[in-house]
């Protein structure tokens, strides 16, 4: 039977050119960073025309979710899953411009067309339900509380010139757990749904066990030039960074253990190396690895739908141009002009891997840094009130940076905007100072309402080059009710990040970046006092009432009426036998007479 997977991945092929491949694409881009890190980005992309979509015609784009976008009007649709933490100064920049990472756990931002903003938040509603049922999370969770209306923070990417009264909704759960329930409706929505292709590497296993992954699903109009029919394109993306020496571990091993001393390679020139004392000797080498090891499994084979078939460059990879790489017979390889990408078409029915010995390198793939790093975090003590800071620092000794500062507050957190203050000091520690209109451009706030709505914060900001702005705000915290604390109140509560939105220039896209999310105490009480009121007040309540229950229904008779009633029985059972016996006796008579 072996002969018959050629034949039939031939037939696949000429069947999805037949039917118009050219609508679905994928890609996945591999790059080794430092420290024994792999940053790998997994890409979907298809199209469907706009008619064939508003007759319900579903070929690439899932019916699921299609039918939910249409029932809410939802005209351009984004969602990001992720955990973790992007390590900029180790990294580099972030994939896709930042624009396909999320805050931590759950983003969803979204264009609705309606009348009002009334029946917006309603379709928002809905919508949010129903995907939280498609993708088994707790999007329903995202209330009036959770929902912001950004201004200038998102701009669309898909084109709306048809749509009139579109409102941006836009509402994150930074507590959400990102787990392998939320993966798997990510695969099912994939054409080849994990079975072929780029997408047979997806392991649950592996990708949470990475130091940062992110899911993305982007929904959005888009009408070539020309007379050609509009389109809408769902792109599914997948970016994660995984440690190759630990994915490399076996799946019978899965508990780490110490490197045995015998394999440790020390650095003898310390004066503190002995026998137990071991200071570990820089790698000169870059670590070898291969697919099958890093993500526990091969490439199955190339999937039919895509756009070229057999030969399409389906894997690329961005090493030096003289690493070794080695892959299976009957891939195609191409190399870039840059000396540093190569990419690699898959075989249409055998299995694809990707082979990287160890060896030294003396050439490294340069790594591009942020224009901006930031740092945000809660200031002040005690459980009432306190401050926020934000931390933004500029390290283009040229050029300054002008950009966008998102934040959404909870309710329970009360901003005093009117404290606001921003210093500005040079990376070389000594103060400069600027006019505070210098500094902000421009403010958005929108107050929040308790138990209604969140606090919306948009700042329009620039850094000076080779400088460092820090904002601080001071905060109230608000006191809730018992029953709206979590059972871990203890804990905390979580304050999503902040969104920061690089203005680009003319032609170019903005770049996205996210803070770290915030953890918040805040008056909590001792519920034990109520758990001991509900026990006494319920021991008083048992005593209580079983007490007059017991008096109402019981009935006082003496001791020694049971025996009485005993007797006399007895007593009334024995005449009846006496009579029956004596009449008995009496017809004996008369008859022998």
């Amino acid at each position: 039977m072996n002969f018959l997977f050629p034949f039939l991945a031939i037939l696949a092929v000429f069947v999805a050119d037949c039917l118009g491949a050219s609508d679905y694409h994928e890609r996945l881009d591999l790059q080794p960073l430092p420290g024994s890190s792999l940053l790998a980005s997994f890409n979907f992309r298809s199209n469907s025309s706009v008619s064939s979509f508003e007759k319900q015609h579903f070929r690439y784009l899932p019916r699921s979710l299609g039918q939910i976008l249409q029932h809410t009007q939802t005209k351009e649709l984004h969602i990001r899953f992720t955990t973790g933490r992007w390590d900029a100064e180790s990294w580099g920049t972030r994939p896709w411009e930042g624009y396909k990472e999320g805050a931590t756990g759950v983003e969803l931002w979204a264009w609705v067309e309606a009348e009002s903003e009334k029946d917006a938040f309603a379709k928002w509603i809905s919508l949010t339900q129903s995907l939280s049922g498609l993708f088994c999370s707790s999007l329903n969770f995202i209330d009036s509380t959770r929902t912001t209306r950004p201004v200038v923070s998102f701009e669309p990417r898909g084109d709306h010139a048809n749509s009139s009264q579109l409102h941006l909704l836009h509402g994150t759960l930074p507590g959400e757990v990102v787990c392998t329930e939320n993966l798997t409706p990510f695969l099912k929505m994939l054409p080849c749904k994990g079975k072929a292709g780029i997408s047979s590497l997806f392991d649950g296993h592996k990708l949470f066990d990475a130091s940062w992954q992110s899911m993305s699903i982007d929904v959005r109009p888009t009408c070539p030039s020309g007379n050609e029919e509009c389109l809408v394109e769902i792109q599914q993306s997948v970016d994660m960074v995984l440690d190759i020496d630990r994915s490399k571990r076996p799946r019978d091993n899965p508990i780490p253990r110490p490197v045995p001393s015998e394999q440790l390679v020390c650095d003898p020139s310390k004066p503190y190396n002995s026998d137990d004392t071991c200071y570990p000797l820089e790698r000169k080498s870059e670590i070898g690895w291969t697919l099958s090891e890093v993500f526990g499994r091969s490439v199955k084979g190339h999937c039919p739908l895509t756009d070229e078939g057999y030969g399409s460059l389906t894997v690329c990879m961005k090493v030096p141009s003289d690493r070794s790489v080695f892959v299976t017979e009957g891939a195609s390889e191409i190399r870039g002009s840059d000396e540093f990408s190569r990419c690699y078409g898959l075989p249409p029915s055998n299995d694809f891997d990707l082979i990287l010995p160890e060896e030294e390198i003396k050439t490294h793939v340069p790594l591009e840094q942020e224009v901006l790093h930031t740092e945000r975090t809660i200031i002040g003590h005690g459980q009432e009130r306190g401050g926020m800071r934000v931390i933004f620092r500029n390290p283009s000794p040229v050029d300054s940076v002008d950009f966008i500062y998102f934040e959404s507050l909870p309710w329970f957190v009360r901003p005093y905007l009117h404290t606001l203050q921003a210093t500005v000091v040079g990376n070389d520690g000594v103060s400069r100072q600027l006019p505070f209109s210098e500094i902000i451009k421009g403010i958005y706030y929108r107050p929040a309402i308790d138990r209604e709505r969140g606090t919306q914060l948009e700042l329009v900001l620039s850094v000076p080059a080779d400088s460092t702005v820090t904002l601080i705000y001071d905060i109230e915290k608000a006191i809730l009710r018992y029953t709206e604390y979590p059972p871990d109140a203890n804990r905390g509560f979580n304050v999503a990040p902040a969104v920061i939105r690089i203005l680009g220039k003319e032609d170019q896209l903005s770049v996205y970046l996210r803070t770290t999310g915030l953890l918040l105490s805040l008056p909590t009480p001792d519920f034990s006092m109520p758990y001991n009121v509900i026990i006494l007040t319920s021991t008083v309540m048992a005593l209580g009432f079983g007490s007059i229950f017991n008096l109402l229904v019981r009935r006082f008779i003496p001791a020694d009426e049971p025996a009485l009633r005993a007797q006399s029985l007895k007593a009334r059972l024995l005449s009846r036998l006496v009579v029956l016996r004596d009449r008995f006796k009496g017809k004996t008579s008369k008859q022998t007479s």
